[in-house]
C-alpha cells in the first residue's frame, strides 16, 4: 500500500489456517492480543463479523478507528507489517496425549477506504440475509439484521453482524469488501511492475513470526529476525518492538 494511505483507520481480519481446533483457538489468541495492544494506543475497536468454530474463531473482522480524526497517526500506519501468517507451537490443549502441535492463522490489514471513493457496480453483488449469531445484544437471532455480501466477479464474501440494523450491516460490509477489492486493485499494479503474484496461504513456511510455547518460549519475527522471550507479555499486547522494527 502507497504513502496515501497514511493515518487512515485500519480493518484489521483475522483467519484460522492450517492446525483444527488449535488454529481456531490460535485465532481467538491473537484476536485478544490485538485488543490488547490497540487499547493501550488509544484507538477505538468494533468489530464487524466473528464467525465461531469448536475451537475458538474461525474468522474475525475487526473496524480499527482513531480516537481523534486530526491524529496524524492511523491504525493502519502502526499495523500494516502485521499482515501475514502467524505460526503458533505449543503442547495442545485438545491432545488427548499432550503433544506439541503446530497451527496456523493469517492476519489481514487493510487501510479503511472512504465510501465515495468505492466504485462497485450494484449488478455485480449478491446480498443475502440471515440472523446475527455473534454481537448484537437483545437483537441476536430475533431478525434478519445480518448481511452477506458476495462480489460475484472475483468470489470475494464479506459478512457483517454487529450492526442492529440491516441497513448498518449491509454498509459495513461494503466498506470491508471495498478495502479488499482496492487490495486487488494495488497488487495487481504491483504484479505489472514486478512480475507474478504469490498469494501466502496460512500454513507452514509461509510465517512471518513464529510464538514458541515448547520446548521454549520465544516469539521471533523472520523478516526482521527481532526476538521476544517474554511470550506472556507479548500475547498481552507488546508488540511495539516488532512494530518499530518493521516500520522503520
Amino acid at each position: 500500500m502507497e504513502e496515501r494511505y497514511e493515518g487512515k483507520d485500519a480493518i484489521l481480519s483475522i483467519y484460522a489456517g492450517t492446525g483444527g481446533r488449535d488454529a481456531e483457538d490460535w485465532t481467538a489468541i491473537l484476536l485478544r492480543m490485538y485488543q490488547k495492544y490497540l487499547f493501550k494506543k488509544g484507538f477505538r475497536i468494533k468489530e464487524i463479523s466473528r464467525i465461531v468454530g469448536e475451537g475458538g474463531i474461525k474468522s474475525v473482522i475487526l473496524e480499527i478507528e482513531k480516537q481523534k480524526k486530526d491524529d496524524l497517526k492511523g491504525a493502519y500506519d502502526l499495523l500494516k507489517g502485521e499482515g501475514g501468517v502467524h505460526r503458533l507451537v505449543r503442547i495442545s490443549p485438545f491432545s488427548a496425549k499432550a503433544l506439541r502441535h503446530t497451527s496456523f492463522a493469517k492476519v489481514e490489514v487493510l487501510p479503511r477506504i472512504e465510501e465515495s471513493k468505492i466504485n462497485i457496480r450494484k449488478e455485480d453483488l449478491k446480498i443475502e440475509t440471515f440472523r446475527a449469531s455473534g454481537p448484537g445484544g437483545q437483537y441476536v437471532n430475533k431478525r434478519e439484521s445480518a448481511v452477506r455480501i458476495t462480489h460475484l466477479p472475483t468470489g470475494l464474501s464479506v459478512v457483517s453482524q454487529s450492526e442492529r440494523s440491516q441497513g448498518d450491516n449491509k454498509k459495513k460490509a461494503l466498506m470491508v469488501l471495498g478495502a479488499r477489492l482496492n487490495q486487488i486493485l494495488e497488487e495487481e499494479r504491483k504484479e505489472k511492475i514486478q512480475g507474478k503474484r504469490e498469494i501466502k496461504q496460512a500454513k507452514w513456511g509461509n510465517q512471518i513470526r513464529s510464538y514458541v510455547f515448547q520446548p521454549y518460549q520465544m516469539v521471533k519475527d523472520h523478516r526482521t529476525n527481532v526476538k521476544n522471550t517474554n511470550l506472556k507479555k507479548v500475547l498481552d499486547g507488546d508488540l511495539d518492538k516488532f512494530i518499530k522494527a518493521d516500520n522503520r
